[in-house]
Parts: C-alpha cells; structure tokens; sequence
C-alpha cells in the first residue's frame, strides 16, 4: 500500500487526527458555554455527533503515536477497510450535524432577527461552535479520501 499525507501511522496521519479531536472538542465546549443551546435539537445533534467524532479522533490518534513508537505498519487491508468504513460514517454525521447547526443559526441570525430581539442568546458562540464542526468536518473528509486511496491502490 501507497504512504501518502495522513497515512495511518506517519507523522501526518497523527497531525491530520490530532486537527480533528482538537476541532471536534472545541466545538462541543463552545456550544456546551452557549445559553439556551440545549432547547434546539440541531445543536444537541451537533455535540452529539462532534462528541463521537472526538472519541473517533482520539482513538486512532493513540494509535498512530503506538504505531510511530514501535514503527509499526497499520497499512492492513483490514484495518484500513475499517478506517474507511469508520471515517466514512463519521464525515457523514458530522457534516449533517454542522449543516443542520449552521441552518439554526442563520435563521436565528439572519431570517428572523432573534439574536437582537433577545441578547441572553449566545449567538455568536453558536456560529462560532459550527464553524469548528466544518473545519472538523473538512480535516475528516481529507482523511477519509486518504484512507480510500490507500485502500483502492493496493
């Protein structure tokens, strides 16, 4: 199998992970400080969805830094069958998650003006949660697309 840019077990497969834990994360604590986010299903979706993708993330970025540590090859066809399958359901959810958020808040922001008609929203910290889900989203697709490569070149 082919070693590209994010490659489970280089250098740049643990940093491409670690963008996306780190991502993940921040958009589940920005959220999480917001006021009133948990009366709207699109941004419960969203913690919910950045919260699997973190526990993804995280998994496969100890496990590249075990691979870097002992110099193992984790270019199985199995296991990157799985890193596939996996990357694959969690780009889904997370960019259903992002877009749905990302509906609420324009609405809220833009459509109907609720953020200057009550102040106590956090608004902005509602964008701000899914911008992070999007760039999440976008360092997910990149390693799923690796990851497909990969596969299809053996």
């Amino acid at each position: 199998m082919k070693v590209v840019f994010g490659s489970p077990g280089t250098w740049s497969g643990l940093l491409l992970r670690t963008g996306q834990w780190v991502f993940a994360g921040a958009s589940i604590a920005v959220m999480l400080s917001a006021f009133g986010f948990s009366s709207y299903t699109a941004f419960c979706y969203l913690i919910a969805s950045m919260g699997l993708q973190a526990l993804w993330s995280f998994g496969l970025a100890c496990l590249d830094i075990y691979a870097l540590k002992v110099s193992r090859d984790l270019h199985n066809p199995l296991l990157v069958s799985l890193f596939v399958v996996g990357d694959w359901v969690t780009a889904t959810l997370s960019l259903a998650a992002a877009c749905s958020s990302a509906g609420v808040a324009v609405l809220f922001v833009r459509d109907t003006n609720f953020c200057t008609a009550f102040p106590q929203f956090s608004c902005g910290r509602y964008q701000i949660s899914t911008a992070m889900a999007f760039v999440t989203w976008l360092l997910v697709t990149v390693s799923a697309l690796v990851m497909f490569w990969i596969l299809t070149s053996d």
